[in-house]
């Protein structure tokens, strides 16, 4: 999973297997059709840790 939210981030956001922009982030990144997660000032990033790094797996059938 990766964070991000300026132009400087898009490398590392075309990398990650879970790309995350924040609501705040420059517009150019929202057209990726990435997950959006809250702004800084609605704590996005423990959001965005919360529904991807520390749900639970579903189970392997």
């Amino acid at each position: 999973m990766a964070i991000g939210d300026n132009h400087n981030d898009l490398d590392m956001l075309s990398f990650a297997g879970i790309p995350v922009v924040m609501g705040n982030s420059v517009a150019a990144l929202k057209t990726y059709g990435w997950h959006e997660t809250g702004t800084n000032d609605e704590n996005g990033v423990a959001l965005a840790i919360e529904q991807f790094a520390l749900r639970e797996a579903a189970p392997c059938v």
